[in-house]
């Protein structure tokens, strides 16, 4: 297994305000050593609150939204732009991208972090510690699984033999790491949560990690890696615990709207506060634009006629409400170019604030739909079947709106079934490019965007060279032992 040395960080990331109840007063960052700065269980569990804050910068949050959803077949972009999300959305990544390059630092100074308070807390010495080392594993295991999933090809290509990345399982090792498989990340990544899994026994709430948090990233983890039997496993043990409930219908409409702490679904995310408000730079402010005072954000994404048209199907779906068709005085649809302005709110008014959202990274919805998509894959099709119905009644359908096994209206399989609905369900949540991928399907984009040259077609294939991205220069050109992706 490789290691990964980063010099020169230093605990890191204790100036931030992401948790703004932690009053202990704190000296520059720059005038204590690394062992001076964790040298106490108070120590520790500040920089375990820096940790967290490492998920809340820009160069992690923004653009692990980018990199995750601009490829889906669920958002159009309106217009060009010199920006180089522009890059991302046509499949056109170069290795010189400041979104790729600034999210690969920031994930590996993460884990750095991490492992700079993993290596400082032995096994056993105390619950508090145990828990806190618990927490570090898991925002490593986190971190290790967005760079993979960007960087290296989808598990059932090769069998998880494809290069993925570096594995920073420690502060000390080679200076110059070579990249490792894919499976040996997935693997490494498991291993992490399994441990913080036994190691936390402290229930906190969706901002922090606990043990459910690990089981339901292993959930999604053996789910990618075709493990269908432990991806049921683990997500059994989230939903048995109790510990989460699906909002009713209602509350879902404003399910994004609730602080990620009072919102009984969430089973992690990235807390932003009202400091943490990054107004035209949010993850918001190209997906909405305050109609009334047309001055909150860029509204230039917007949700696809193709998924649109999807929604429409069933004009009573809850899901309407997380979009906002634009219209003109005389009722007519707004357009920006080709494109029909149709807004998308779930990454906008947490606390009455435009463009402030925490995004959510697990829920408990989804845990039934990786049970429903592994059940699928086993043959299990009434269990599968019955939880796309439950995700389906929360969103206001009944009756004949719900699947039978004998009937599934107009699909060919159960699994197409399921995928649909995890489209429906979790749209612009940085999802539904690794859904399709993994499961050696293209992405078609039929519609109006920038997407293609004639603005109206685009089909990328699975096998495509440009369904992951490109190594960043920068590291290559630090790093010769990195091979580049294609």
């Amino acid at each position: 297994m490789k290691t990964y040395l980063k010099k020169g960080l230093l605990v890191a990331m204790l100036l931030t305000t992401f948790i703004t109840a932690c009053k202990k007063e704190l000296q520059p960052y720059d005038s204590k050593t690394d062992a001076n700065a964790l040298a106490g269980p108070d120590d520790l569990q500040t920089a375990t609150y820096g940790v967290y804050a490492g998920l809340v910068n820009a160069d992690y949050t923004r653009f692990e939204h980018i990199l995750g959803e601009y490829q889906s077949d669920d958002v159009a972009l309106s217009g060009t732009t010199t920006d180089p999300l522009y890059n991302v959305y046509n499949y056109t990544d170069f290795p010189g991208n400041n979104i790729t390059t600034s999210f690969w630092r920031q994930a590996y100074k993460v884990i750095f972090s991490a492992n700079q308070i993993i290596e400082r807390i032995p096994d056993g010495q105390s619950s508090a510690l145990d828990q806190l080392k618990g927490e570090n594993l898991y925002l490593r295991a986190m971190a290790h699984f967005d760079l993979v999933r960007f960087f290296g090809r989808p598990y059932p290509q090769g069998s998880g033999n494809n290069p993925g990345v570096v594995i920073a399982n420690s502060t000390k090792g080679a200076a110059l790491p070579s990249r490792s498989t894919v499976k040996e990340v997935y693997d490494f990544m498991i291993a992490d949560l399994l441990k913080a899994a036994t190691l936390m026994t402290v229930s906190k709430d969706s901002r922090f990690a606990s043990k459910e948090v690990a089981y339901a990233l292993l959930a999604r983890l053996y789910l990618f890696n075709e493990d269908n039997a432990n991806a049921i496993k683990y997500a059994n043990m989230v939903i048995d615990s109790k510990r989460y409930q699906l909002l009713a219908t209602e509350p879902y409409k404003k399910y994004f709207t609730a602080v990620p702490e009072s919102n009984t679904e969430t089973i992690f995310a990235i807390r932003h506060t009202v400091a943490d408000n990054r107004a035209k730079a949010a993850i918001g402010s190209m997906y909405y634009n305050d109609p009334v005072s047309q001055a909150t954000g860029w509204g230039e994404m917007y949700a696809s006629l193709s998924y649109v048209n999807l929604l429409n199907t069933y004009p009573n779906d809850a899901r309407h409400s997380f979009i906002e068709l634009q219209r003109g005085p005389a009722g007519d649809t707004l357009k920006r170019g080709n494109v029909p302005k149709f807004y998308i709110n779930k990454y906008n008014w947490q606390e009455n604030v435009a463009n402030l959202s925490s995004p959510v990274f697990l829920r408990l919805a989804e845990m039934y739909m990786i049970r429903a998509e592994a059940n699928a894959k086993l043959g299990n099709n009434q269990a599968a079947i019955d939880d796309v119905n439950l995700i389906r009644q929360r969103a206001g359908l009944s009756g004949t709106q719900l699947y039978t096994v004998a009937d599934l209206k107009g699909h060919a399989s159960v699994l197409d079934v399921v995928l649909e609905e995890r489209r429906l369900e979790f749209a612009w949540e940085a999802q539904r490019p690794g859904d399709l991928f993994r499961n050696n399907r293209p992405m078609v984009r039929a519609y109006p965007g920038f997407h293609s040259l004639d603005r109206y077609n685009q089909t990328v294939l699975p096998t495509a060279d440009r369904v992951i991205f490109l190594i960043p220069s920068r590291e290559l050109s630090l790093n010769p032992n990195l091979v580049p992706n294609p």
